[in-house]
């Protein structure tokens, strides 16, 4: 399998915020266990749900056209 380097870095909602006002392609990706996931009454409509320790098991569902930000509680 061929893997890809990617640079990752923080953000802080605010420059999120600012994306999206630009028109910057996002993705979401919410990485919350089952659990935790099912306890919050936050969820981001059209986030990708893919709990952190199931991310390498998935990375072919992820956009490829876009910025990913991941999320959790």
């Amino acid at each position: 399998m061929q893997t890809e380097s990617v640079a990752v870095t923080r953000v802080t909602p605010w420059e999120v915020e600012e994306r999206l006002e630009r028109g910057e392609p996002l993705a979401f990706v919410d990485t919350r266990n089952a659990h935790e996931w099912s306890m919050s009454s936050e969820k981001l409509p059209g986030a990708i749900r893919i709990p952190a320790d199931e991310v390498s098991a998935h990375i072919q569902e992820l956009p490829r056209d876009r910025t990913i930000i991941t999320y959790c509680t």
